[in-house]
């Protein structure tokens, strides 16, 4: 860690050096390392970091290390990875970010972890998260703050906080995440890093999504690279296909296609992003016309009243936790034990409960006016965060519900629209903001159009390249 600056890196001359996940598959398919090594050398870094990150919820080293003492197949045989906490790990207990729930370890794996090792990742642990991931910061009373790699007084955003840390910083090269909100986007802007939120039902969904009103939450990853990402997704697709959409295949490059762009900044509230958030976009909206891309600029596509609908939704699932979390997470399960965001943004639901039935009605007709904006335009792009990233504490577990509300409000305006369409968005780190700290752009497309949004990532990957911690 250089004390100057904050900056906690992994990045070392081991077997996995500063490659990503398709370059230490390369050196291990080979024969140059061996999956062992390249579990060993992770083990390692995780080791000589996360005393300064506090990413790592619970180790599964001793697991891991027996599992390549036997041949691993797969896109990504032998790289080494890890799990959010939210998911189930066989053998490990999932613990939610939370203290009301029993540390017990779980009996299987969850359809979408099994999909995940179905690639040939290897998972080292279970990463951090805030309290059942309602918030924007993985910061909790449970585990404490997980801190940016990047200059560890910031936040790393959340709620996929600990995965995000973990790669940015070298550890691995791509990690699990979900995304109820903007849960992959968010840390992905925060921390340097490429977040794809991928359609609904293009992977394995969560456990009990079905269940939900409106299916919001999203399986997916951070990489470093959009080659890891777009390998990622061809290898889940040749475990399980996803129905009734097309298939993204093996996209390698950039597409040939020049795409019909849609650029906003304003917010639903119909207040501008900060400057900063704002100038990277319409950067980028300049890079992209150079490709030859057409841009034009629009207003937001959704209003106050769906952000006022996607936050009453929000506290009704803080309010699912609270009420029936012996049901749907542990019989174990101590309510008493719950953080006073949680209960609170479940008491907002109450108050506002009797709306639920028009604010459902509303959210499902939103995918229909969503996909409605893709007849005139491919792809939507706007910031992923509404301002650069804030400091450690700024929405913590100790701030004041009301303050921290209003907070989160004004800092997570547009990652929201695409988990209640359905529909697929990127994050990509394309700039910094001017606390050196790294600051993404969002690309939005319509629903099962991942391809493109890969196409488009690998074109402005290269003729943008965004530098690793390590660099």
């Amino acid at each position: 860690m250089n004390e100057q600056n904050k900056r906690v890196s992994a990045f070392c001359s081991d077997a996995l050096g500063t490659l990503d996940g398709v370059g230490i598959a390369e050196r291990i398919s080979s024969g140059e390392i061996s999956a062992a090594e390249a579990v060993d050398a992770a083990i390692a870094r995780a080791k000589s970091v996360n005393p300064a990150l506090n990413a790592i919820v619970t180790e599964t080293f001793d697991t891991a290390r027996a599992q390549v003492k036997d041949p691993v197949t797969g896109s990504f045989a032998g790289v080494p990875s890890f799990i959010k906490d939210n998911e189930d790990v066989q053998g490990a207990p999932t613990l939610w970010g939370t203290r009301a729930v029993p540390n017990k370890p779980a009996g299987k794996s969850s359809r979408f972890v099994k999909q995940f090792f179905s690639t040939g990742l290897v998972c080292l642990g279970k990463t951090a998260l805030p309290e059942f991931g309602l918030t924007a910061t993985t910061e909790s009373l449970a585990f404490g703050t997980t801190r940016n790699p990047w200059h560890t007084d910031y936040s790393t955003g959340g709620s996929s906080g600990g995965s995000a840390a973990l790669v940015a910083s070298g550890v691995v090269p791509l990690a699990h995440g979900n995304d109820g909100g903007g849960s992959i986007r968010i840390p992905a802007s925060c921390c340097g890093l490429v977040g794809l939120k991928p359609s609904r039902g293009r992977l394995e969904r969560v456990e009990g999504s079905r269940l939900m009103p409106v299916d919001i939450v999203y399986e997916g990853i951070l990489t470093r690279t959009v080659r890891d990402t777009a390998t990622f997704y061809h290898g889940a697709e040749k475990y399980r296909r996803a129905p009734r959409m097309p298939e993204i295949g093996d996209v390698k490059h950039p597409g040939k296609k020049r795409l019909r762009i849609a650029l906003f900044t304003d917010l639903p509230y119909a207040t501008p992003a900060h400057s900063e958030s704002a100038d990277l976009v319409y950067r980028t909206g300049d890079l992209c016309e150079e490709l030859g891309h057409t841009v034009r600029e629009i207003p937001c596509p959704c209003d106050a009243q769906m952000a006022d609908d996607f936050i009453i939704y929000w506290g009704m699932l803080a309010f699912s936790f609270r009420f029936y979390g012996r049901l749907i997470i542990s019989r174990g399960f101590d309510r008493s034990r719950l953080e006073d965001w949680t209960i609170n943004l479940s008491r907002l639901f109450l108050k506002k409960s009797f709306k639920a039935p028009g604010v459902i009605k509303r959210l499902r007709r939103f995918a229909t006016l969503y996909n409605d904006i893709f007849s005139t335009c491919d792809i939507l792009i706007n910031p992923s965060l509404a301002h650069p990233v804030p400091k450690v504490g700024y929405l913590g577990p100790e701030v004041p519900f009301d303050e921290a509300f209003e907070r989160i409000r004004n800092y997570v305006a547009f990652t929201p629209l695409q988990n209640v369409s359905g529909a697929p968005a990127i994050s990509l780190p394309l700039g910094f903001s001017n606390n050196g700290l790294p600051l993404g752009v969002q690309f939005g497309a319509a629903f099962g159009r991942e391809r493109e949004l890969l196409e488009l990532a690998f074109e402005l990957e290269e003729a943008r390249p965004w530098p690793m911690i390590g660099q």
